[in-house]
């Protein structure tokens, strides 16, 4: 199936979990492209402080690259199926390795692309800890949509998606928590604003590791969401050191103070700078699931390069 048969801006069917998955898949393509867009830029944050959009190309990075690969796999399998995972985000990197990928990433892949089992050569990066990078989360946006209607499910499904490359227990965390956090959006879309915004930390919270990232969630929950973002990026982090624990929890309160405007949240996150179209990337997903296909600008859709073909 290719990209253009899922029409982006068209009303998603609620009981289709593939569709919801598309939602997420576009709401964190297009955050990934903007983000990445101001990213590239020197006088980002002049830009950024003005609002000021960039006109087209909007490209993406290994945040959507990975993601798609993700869809792909539910939509084969209607389940993370590991090897098959492992096998897609490889045929990718080959394609592409410079998509961005960080350097660990691109060891894996590289030699995934190889032949090699990713059950011996994930848990071997960083010394043998495993990485605890934030690419688990940035691309598991898709896994709790399709997987909403149960969260012992997003759970679980979130954790497989993580650990083809990440086995460090803290990056699967950040997975979980923004899996759940874009399963809560999805079911509360209908919810007040008020409502969604206290509820969201605590559906995430309640099934979320205990680790840094559960830490950083926590402080997050204790933030008001009036705080401006230099300082919530002082308490919280910005994904500066590319990992979960310092990604997740500003990604996620960016999320729930804005989950009725996908424009407020990307603007938001984008103030924080830091790893700019990772953070937009997870906040996009999340935040699509709450305001649908037309919540997101048209016209930001039309600037983001057209996503890849599915072909799993």
């Amino acid at each position: 199936m290719s990209a253009s048969h899922f029409p982006e801006n068209d009303p998603v069917d609620a009981a289709d979990p593939l569709a919801r998955a598309h939602l997420a898949l576009s709401g964190l393509s297009v955050g990934d492209a903007f983000g990445q867009r101001y990213l590239m830029t020197s006088k980002h944050a002049h830009y950024v402080r003005n609002r000021l959009l960039f006109h087209c190309p909007w490209t993406f990075t290994d945040d959507t690259v990975m993601a798609v690969s993700i869809v792909e796999c539910l939509a084969t399998f209607g389940r993370i199926d590991q090897d098959a995972l492992a096998r897609a985000f490889a045929r990718r990197y080959a394609a592409e390795p410079d998509r961005g990928y960080g350097a660990g990433a691109a060891t894996l892949l590289e030699a995934l692309a190889s032949g090699g089992d990713w059950r011996q050569l994930a848990p071997k990066l960083f010394d043998g800890q495993g990485s605890m990078g934030n690419g688990s989360a940035m691309r598991v946006g898709p896994v709790g949509a399709y997987f909403a209607d149960d969260l012992d499910r997003v759970v679980e499904q979130a954790r497989l998606s993580a650990q083809v490359t990440h086995t460090h227990p803290d990056a699967q965390a950040g997975a979980i928590a923004t899996a759940l956090a874009a399963a809560f959006a999805w079911r509360s879309r209908n919810a007040s604003a008020a409502d969604r915004r206290s509820g969201l930390f605590s559906a995430v919270l309640a099934q979320t590791p205990d680790g840094p990232t559960k830490e950083g969630l926590r402080k997050a929950d204790a933030l008001p969401f009036d705080t401006p973002i230099h300082q919530a990026v002082a308490t919280l982090g910005n994904g500066s050191w590319v990992t979960c624990q310092d990604t997740v929890p500003l990604c996620l309160w960016c999320a729930a103070g804005h989950l009725d405007s996908y424009v407020e949240a990307l603007w938001t996150v984008a103030g924080a700078f830091g790893d700019m179209d990772t953070n937009c990337a997870i906040v996009g997903g999340i935040v699509a699931l709450a305001v649908g296909p037309a919540g997101i600008p048209a016209q930001w859709f039309a600037w983001r390069e057209p996503l890849p073909k599915f072909v799993m």
